[in-house]
């Protein structure tokens, strides 16, 4: 069997906890597909914005290569767009990557480091004003639950990144194994990825 596909999770001070462990929770269902590392600038407990803390065990200066990347969003995205450093670590990374995902205002992130460049994206419905100004490159989705462009994931708010893992299970091992997973974890997956009723809640559309 090949080796599993490695995840590299970006942790960052302020980051959603759902956003983060709603898709690890279903990729870790799948260990002998996927390996989950912990990644952040330095290594060390890193806390979420809600209060909880998360141990990187990876950092930006191992230069190691991931095949999955995954960027949270959470109310640390405001401080993050300016770090350097990270921008810089999600450029190299998602050339290199197989897939690259991000959850909420994570797709902020992508955005300024110039992932999404000429790519489809969305982001959470409440703050997507705020993430579409980041970059006047990247042609943002109002309505969508998430949005495959390529190799790049980007989905709508918080729990919207479950169902965007899901449909990643789906493209790399059939549908069929990320219905397996959903059912595993007793959670009903929004297989539609342009429902999305946030969008006119927020008046977007």
């Amino acid at each position: 069997m090949s080796k599993p596909i490695a995840i590299g999770a970006l942790l960052f001070d302020g980051f959603e906890l759902l956003d983060m462990f709603g898709p690890l929770e279903l990729f870790g269902l799948l260990p002998e597909h996927f390996s989950i590392h912990m990644v952040a600038e330095r290594v060390g407990l890193i806390s979420s914005a809600q209060g909880p803390q998360c141990l990187a065990t990876d950092s930006f200066s191992d230069a190691r290569e991931y095949d999955l990347i995954l960027v949270p969003g959470g109310r640390g995205t405001r401080t993050e767009i300016n770090n350097d450093a990270l921008l810089a670590w999600l450029a190299q990374q998602a050339t290199a990557a197989d897939y690259v995902c991000s959850v909420c205002t994570g797709s902020a992130l992508l955005a300024c480091a110039g992932v999404l460049d000429g790519c489809r994206a969305t982001s959470n419905k409440v703050a997507f004003s705020w993430v579409a100004a980041q970059s006047d490159r990247v042609e943002w989705v109002n309505e969508a639950r998430w949005v495959e462009d390529g190799k790049r994931f980007t989905s709508s708010g918080v729990s919207a990144g479950m169902d965007m893992s899901l449909a990643v299970i789906g493209k790399i091992l059939g549908f069929e194994k990320a219905t397996e997973v959903a059912n595993w974890a007793e959670y009903e997956w929004h297989q539609d990825s342009t429902r999305d009723p946030f969008a006119k809640i927020c008046g977007l559309v």
